[in-house]
């Protein structure tokens, strides 16, 4: 049985799969998305315990998917993940609702370990 269900988002593959190793490593199930318009219609229908989202997408940024993904359920954990360091990229990423900021390139046990202090 799975430890529990995160959305990953990310629109290159390569990412994608970075981002989602420690977690399926660790016994979660990892569901994807490819931009921010299929990551907020999978946390609709898929009901994810933790959202990992980068910035820079298609269809809908990851700005703009993290504040509807709060829209539809507040208590969400949402990760952004991104490339964007600025220190107002991250003070905007909070103000959308992030719940933590992490710049690439990432240390999967980082992020892993992270992610875990937002599911408990």
């Amino acid at each position: 049985m799975a430890k529990g269900k995160i959305l990953v988002v990310d629109d290159s593959p390569t990412q994608l799969n970075m981002m989602r190793a420690p977690f399926e490593e660790n016994g979660f199930l990892v569901i994807t998305a490819t931009d921010g318009e299929e990551a907020v219609a999978m946390v609709e229908s898929e009901k994810p315990d933790l959202v990992v989202l980068d910035v820079i997408m298609p269809k809908l940024n990851g700005f703009q998917a993290c504040r509807k993904i709060k829209t539809i359920k507040q208590d969400l954990p949402v990760i952004l993940l991104t490339s964007k360091n600025q220190k107002s990229d991250e003070f905007w990423g909070k103000k959308q609702g992030a719940d933590l900021y992490m710049t690439k390139p990432f240390d999967s046990a980082e992020l892993f370990a992270n992610a875990t202090k937002l599911l408990a």
